[in-house]
């Protein structure tokens, strides 16, 4: 149904509350790059309005350190433009501060906690290789 994929994915060692949090973070990049993902708002029966919401499914993966790494290098060298966040992200309050840590890192020594994709599936899966569903 799709040529694309959208996947998550998360380092396996975050609490409950970081994981919702960087997801969250995460797809808005997505979005914001990719804004045709997005459908129709939605009604309910009575007529109430919703935000509208992701046309294609998103997958959530988990992975080790080193494997997050390893997806971070491989979206770089296929040039995917990705959304990202490090640790140091955690310890900041608003875009302005997450954007000044995060420039302070490059690709060798950033503590990646969590990185999101969008572009064709086989390309996807080859990035995300070694990343298992998130339980």
């Amino acid at each position: 149904m799709f040529d694309t994929k959208i996947a998550v994915v998360l380092r396996n060692n975050l609490a409950g509350w970081q994981k919702l949090n960087v997801t969250a973070f995460l797809m808005t990049g997505i979005a914001g790059r990719h804004p045709e993902i997005i459908g129709e708002a939605y009604r309910d029966r009575v007529g109430n309005l919703y935000n509208p919401l992701s046309i294609q499914p998103i997958i959530v993966l988990s992975a080790d350190e080193a494997t997050i790494s390893a997806v971070h290098r491989r979206a770089l060298e296929r040039d995917i433009t990705s959304s990202l966040f490090i640790e140091e992200m955690f310890a900041t309050g608003h875009d302005a501060a997450n954007r000044a840590v995060f420039a302070e890192f490059a690709p060798e020594d950033a503590k990646v906690v969590g990185i999101a994709l969008r572009a064709e599936k086989k390309i996807v899966d080859k990035i995300t290789k070694g990343a298992t569903m998130q339980h």
